[in-house]
């Protein structure tokens, strides 16, 4: 039996549920991991998913969630920051950008990110993450400009409120192209309806993803947390596209 598993179930009696909140790119590798942990424990986490800076201001509103799985470390440091945690928290996963097209598309998605953008006809849209939001906006301009093609055309950009809803945008055909997270591009329920090449990680700062256990968190809450960076759970976030955290 694996050590934080028999500690979870030496603590009884046990929460039934724990509230986090956790970075939109993380929605299919968490369903995972929520599954195998209920299986194994019968606890229930609910998962608020949205955009890092979304969550992090909700949670210094008041948001009621006993954990926040961010999607990079500054919004972590800001919650550190205010006082509202019970450490720096630890990190868990490194992200990747994987380039996507709508299933149909004609773009020479093989050709890369400058030979897609440069084939767009003038009403086409692309669509990233909002960089105010979102680490995964961010990491999308650095490799926008790194890659040559420079800030898009207002015009043409197509912002989500978070990398979740980027992603959708290109499923449903409302953008041409975009950016988004390995992770969601390589889910079947969203690889069904778009074509994806996974971006060098060179061009982009890496996207570290930290989580933190917020002040008040039950000891459900604290092996959860545990569990999570378990190395069946670090397995899992690999098959989901992720890199082991650095």
């Amino acid at each position: 039996m694996a050590p934080w598993l028999a500690q979870a179930q030496t603590k009884a009696p046990m929460p039934e549920r724990i509230k986090i909140a956790a970075a939109s790119n993380l929605k299919f590798v968490l369903a995972d991991l929520v599954s195998q942990y209920k299986q194994q424990t019968r606890v229930q986490v609910e998962v608020n998913l949205g955009a890092s800076g979304n969550l992090a201001r909700q949670i210094l509103q008041g948001l009621p969630v006993e954990q926040f799985i961010s999607a990079d470390e500054a919004w972590v440091a800001e919650l550190v920051k205010a006082g509202r945690t019970v450490d720096a928290g630890q990190r868990y996963a490194t992200g990747r950008l994987a380039l996507i097209l709508p299933k149909n598309s004609a773009l020479p998605l093989s050709q890369g990110l400058a030979a897609v953008v440069r084939a767009m006809k003038p009403g086409d849209k692309f669509a990233i993450a909002n960089p105010a939001l979102a680490p995964y906006g961010v990491a999308s301009e650095e490799i926008l400009q790194r890659a040559g093609v420079g800030p898009l055309p207002t015009a043409n950009k197509v912002l989500g409120d978070n990398i979740g809803q980027a992603t959708q945008f290109v499923a449903t055909g409302a953008a041409q192209a975009g950016i988004t997270a390995l992770a969601l591009a390589q889910a079947p329920e969203i690889a069904v309806h778009v074509q994806a090449m996974p971006l060098p990680t060179d061009l982009h700062a890496p996207l570290h993803h930290r989580m933190v256990l917020l002040k008040g968190a039950g000891q459900a809450a604290t092996d959860w947390h545990r569990f999570l960076l378990s190395p069946s759970a670090q397995a899992v976030f690999v098959r989901h596209g992720y890199a082991l955290p650095q």
